[in-house]
């Protein structure tokens, strides 16, 4: 039988001990509980000493039991997925060793959460003939192409370079365009990698919960404001994932 240890999934502040429930990873019903060191608790649950594996289900499973945490706690820092402790004491002796380090982080946390938001293109087609009419080098070797045949593989290829270029220019000036008029309700934001043709914006913003029905009322114009071009994805308020992400190498545990 495998040996059994405590999976992390944040820290939180307080000193009372807390049962948010049989919410653990890996589909047994293990309790969600607090393991606490002075006033820092880690939120726990069991789960045998092995890799975690990076299955869906199992990360959708850790993002709930921190957006649950969320629901009673202003200031959350989110733990990397898959980290695992031998046991209680090894969660108690990094409390006390990085106190001060979750104690600042979690006071810059302190009311904040993560709202994330994705843009797409409805029409690609009117994007790309947006793209030829405006660069006449594409213009130029799209015509050559029409007039002689599309077998000219190396033509082929340079014209797809070209558009992929001008995609890419695109698409990073209209999310620089979308972000600018939501971050003037966050405390930072970070754009990811947006995924496809038609995905030009996957960001995250750093909010005050005080804030919170300002950027929903920025996001409601964009939405109308874009109607016919642009559909827009919304989601929150989200653990801060993109903004701490409180790392745990495995050397820690033997100090």
């Amino acid at each position: 039988m495998e040996k059994e240890g405590k999976y992390i999934y944040c820290i939180i502040g307080t000193r009372q001990d807390r049962n948010f429930g049989p919410l653990g990873i890996g589909g047994r019903g293990d309790e969600v509980l607090t393991i606490g060191y002075d006033d820092l608790s880690m939120v726990v649950s069991s789960y045998p000493l092995t890799e975690v594996a990076g299955t869906r289900e199992n990360m959708v499973g850790h993002e709930k039991v921190i957006e649950e945490v969320m629901r009673e706690f202003d200031s959350v820092l989110p733990v990397r997925f898959g980290t695992i402790a031998s046991n209680a004491d090894e969660i108690r002796s990094l409390l006390d060793r990085r106190r001060r380090e979750f104690k600042n982080a979690l006071r810059d946390m302190d009311h904040k959460v993560e709202l994330g938001v994705k843009a797409m293109w409805k029409d690609m087609d009117t994007i790309f003939d947006g793209i030829v009419e405006e660069n006449k080098a594409i213009r130029n070797l799209r015509q050559y192409l029409i007039e002689n045949g599309t077998h000219n593989i190396q033509a082929r290829a340079q014209l797809g370079q070209l558009v992929k270029k001008e995609l890419d220019k695109k698409k990073e000036r209209q999310a620089e365009e979308i972000a600018d008029r939501l971050r003037r309700t966050s405390l930072g934001y970070k754009l990811n990698r947006a995924i496809g043709d038609e995905m030009f914006m996957n960001a995250a913003f750093l909010v005050d919960r005080g804030r919170e029905k300002e950027f929903d009322n920025i996001m409601d114009d964009l939405s109308d404001e874009y109607q016919d071009g642009i559909k827009f994805m919304y989601a929150g308020p989200l653990p801060v994932f993109n903004f701490v992400n409180i790392v745990i190498y495995p050397a820690e545990w033997e100090k």
